[in-house]
């Protein structure tokens, strides 16, 4: 990625899709090149979270909601430490920012973080492109040193794919940290980092829970160092079917019996540890608005969402794994993908969603107490 961050109200920039799409349109944020993965999110609110949410490592992203930017920056809102998408994609931006909370504007945000952004141009037609085409790679090139559209088309047939991109290392923390409970401590987790966001620690320690985030290098015996009544898997960007390292300490887990807890690529994990495969979607789910049914209660969830590949288990029945039997506990209502997957003989489940609600619907926060309940049972 090569980026300036001046000048970028009025620079012409052009979005070129791997298969020969291009929009015209005009530079927002940052000036200069960026690559990634194509996808679109089609939450209208929380784009702060969505920004700097590490599962969004090297993708970029299409807002779906035309007027993007009404309530600019603040600091309270960030689920990381940086902006981790590798462009963004609006339609109308906003000229100025109306929240008492924020502080600067979002394209001022992204210029200071070195993302490259377009702007003015039809999401609408490249969001219909991308769920008739599928995700792909994109480029986002803006400046007075456009190169042709030859050569613009061919830099992004060189980018990498999606497809076996192992990330998590490179969005996790490198020192493991604590994030302690609010109020009275109940139970120490011990919470592996493959892209956490910020909130989900903060929802543990809300119930009483002491966290421990570990790198997503962390092994067996790291985890249990730390004397966990619970484990959990965090979410995190690239293809759960690189993931050899947490899967195995997962299964590390799953031998002792140790409540666990996966959401998003946890919940990938969990899928490869029992046994299942993975694949990528055509366009992946990505926004807040997403309908899940838990089919333990009948319930049906709006729900957060940011995944691009998903569990491949049976729908229908119950299925024996090494470590027991394991059910489909959630489905997506829009096109049948498993949501979450649970084992009836052992503590363990996890979801493809996220819970936290940062941002999002709070439909899901009962998940938390659900993990708060097995290590209540387990102490039992």
């Amino acid at each position: 990625m090569t980026t300036s961050t001046r000048g970028a109200v009025k620079t012409p920039a052009v979005l070129v899709l791997e298969d020969g799409r291009i929009f015209r349109g005009r530079a927002y944020g940052a000036v200069g090149a960026t690559f990634g993965e194509a996808v679109f999110s089609t939450g209208m609110t929380g784009y702060q979270e969505t920004l700097t949410d590490p599962s969004y490592h090297r993708q970029v992203v299409v807002m779906t909601a035309p007027h993007v930017g009404n309530t600019g920056i603040n600091d309270e809102d960030m689920e990381s430490r940086k902006i981790w998408v590798s462009g963004y994609v609006v339609r109308d931006p906003a000229r100025v920012p109306s929240n008492w909370r924020s502080t600067r504007s979002l394209d001022q945000e992204l210029a200071a973080q070195g993302v490259v952004g377009i702007s003015g141009i039809d999401t609408r037609a490249l969001t219909r492109h991308l769920r008739e085409r599928g995700a792909m790679r994109v480029g986002i090139f803006s400046g007075q040193a456009l190169p042709d559209e030859g050569t613009m088309l061919a830099e992004v047939r060189q980018a990498p794919e999606m497809s076996g991109a192992d990330l998590s290392a490179e969005v996790a923390t490198t020192e493991a940290y604590v994030v302690p409970a609010i109020g009275d401590k109940k139970f120490t987790v011990a919470a592996v980092d493959l892209g956490i966001k910020g909130m989900t620690p903060h929802r543990m320690a809300e119930r009483g829970i002491e966290v421990h985030v570990l790198p997503a290098t962390a092994t067996v015996d790291d985890v249990y160092a730390v004397e966990p009544d619970g484990v959990f898997f965090s979410n995190g960007p690239g293809d759960p079917s690189t993931a050899d390292h947490p899967v195995s300490v997962m299964q590390g887990v799953l031998e002792r019996g140790t409540p666990l807890f996966g959401i998003c690529f946890g919940n990938q994990i969990l899928g490869r540890a029992l046994g299942f495969g993975t694949f990528k979607l055509k366009y992946g789910h990505r926004g807040i608005n997403q309908p899940v049914q838990d089919r333990t209660t009948g319930k049906v969830e709006v729900t957060a969402h940011n995944h691009g590949f998903a569990v491949d288990a049976p729908l229908d029945q119950v299925s024996d794994t090494p470590y027991g039997r394991a059910e489909v506990s959630h489905v997506c209502l829009n096109d049948n993908v498993v949501e979450g997957l649970q084992l009836l003989d052992r503590p363990a489940f996890s979801v493809q969603y996220h819970p936290e609600a940062a941002a999002g619907p709070h439909d899901a926060a009962y998940l938390f107490d659900r993990f708060v309940n097995l290590m209540e049972g387990q102490r039992a």
